[in-house]
């Protein structure tokens, strides 16, 4: 059914139709990517894909289709390097067919903002140290308990002078967060329960923080880590796929890696940062920088044109 769900015919009408000169297919370990080849060899357009958190087929159909699909592709392109060796792995494909091309970021909109005058317009209070962490409300995905867990011990910590946890997105699992914040110290936690779709408000939200924190268990290309390092905060966050290819490395990393699970080291890392301003704004600094660098619209789509078009001139 996966494999018949394309319509092929009026796919190829609306290519033609739009002088369309290659298809870049979202997502490449489904059925999908496999139609999709095929009809770009009918079409004679070359064919490239790229990652968002896909994993490995599983059926007896999908994984001979999705082999030759792999090596007849034009090229694949995989934000997370971890995610690349993978595939390099599994399918022998050469280095030069795959691309290591992260997601873009509109940096010059995403950027660091007054943070007095946000933190009065949302009503969190001057001289509290927050912590974000925005996304969807999947428990065991997005490591909301190890999350919940570490804040605890970090309120533990600090006694009276706990520090506020903001809390950003909805899901299907919010009647789970519910239970653990109601466990979670009292007053210690703002969550705005809904998804916020407008880019700005989700801009001031995280212009209000002095800390980022994403402690998933997976994720795709981590996308909230350049959020949060375009407006200069710098970003605690869980060893997932993506996370340090959107961090960095070594004295460029623009916060810090703990093992996923581990809420020991997550309050640790995450007590430091609020106990240490000065390292914070230094970390923060330095991922704004990696922000407009390494993730900016002109640099992706550079990086995505000559990739994209490299073989036909």
């Amino acid at each position: 059914a996966s494999y018949l769900a394309t319509p092929l015919g009026p796919l190829a009408h609306e290519l033609r139709a739009d002088g369309c000169g290659a298809i870049l297919c979202h997502e490449y370990e489904y059925p999908r990517f496999d139609v999709a080849v095929g009809l770009g060899r009918w079409l004679r357009l070359p064919v490239f894909a790229t990652f968002q958190g896909a994993v490995p087929g599983g059926s007896l159909i999908q994984r001979p289709l999705r082999r030759l699909a792999v090596h007849a592709a034009a090229g694949l392109i995989i934000a997370s390097e971890r995610e690349a060796q993978r595939v390099r792995d599994r399918y022998r494909l050469p280095p030069e067919r795959v691309a290591a091309i992260p997601n873009p970021m509109d940096v010059a909109r995403f950027r660091p903002l007054p943070k007095d005058a946000v933190r009065a317009e949302l009503g969190i209070p001057a001289d509290a140290r927050v912590v974000v962490w925005q996304g969807r409300v999947e428990v065991d995905k997005k490591g909301l308990d190890v999350l919940l867990d570490a804040w605890t011990r970090v309120c533990q910590q600090h006694g009276a002078h706990s520090p506020l946890l903001l809390l950003v997105g909805t899901g299907r699992d919010e009647d789970v967060l519910r239970q653990l914040i109601q466990a979670a110290p009292p007053a210690t936690i703002r969550w705005v329960d809904r998804y916020v779709t407008d880019r700005e408000l989700l801009w001031r939200y995280l212009a209000a923080a002095d800390i980022a924190t994403l402690p998933s268990r997976r994720e795709g290309f981590a996308v909230a880590v350049v959020e949060s390092m375009a407006c200069g905060l710098p970003v605690v966050a869980a060893d997932a796929t993506g996370v340090v290819d959107a961090l960095g490395e070594g004295e460029e990393a623009a916060g810090v890696v703990v093992a996923r699970e581990d809420a020991g080291a997550l309050a640790v890392a995450l007590g430091r940062l609020i106990a240490d301003d000065t390292l914070g704004r230094a970390l923060g600094a330095l991922g704004r920088r990696r922000a407009e660098e390494q993730f900016s619209l002109e640099v992706v789509g550079r990086r995505l044109r000559r990739f994209l078009w490299h073989d036909r001139g």
